[in-house]
């Protein structure tokens, strides 16, 4: 999510305690949030699936590999 958008939805947010919103701005405020929190559960998504763990007996385990990468579709 790029710098534009996340100001958008700030604008909106305070517009919307200000002076309250258009139902246009409603619609463009949930888009804008649904897409910012897909962008937080694929960061989160990818941040989780690089994660490795050593077992007592030395071995790697790619939790990734193992839980992750379920989630995409």
């Amino acid at each position: 999510m790029n710098q534009e958008k996340l100001d958008r939805i700030n604008a909106l947010y305070h517009k919307s305690k200000s002076v309250g919103l258009s139902e246009e701005e409603k619609t463009e405020q949930a888009a804008l949030r649904k897409d910012y929190i897909e962008s937080i559960r694929s960061s989160l998504r990818g941040n989780l699936n690089s994660i490795s763990i050593q077992e007592e007996d030395g071995s790697i385990t790619d939790l990734g590999e193992k839980y992750g990468k379920v989630g995409k579709e």
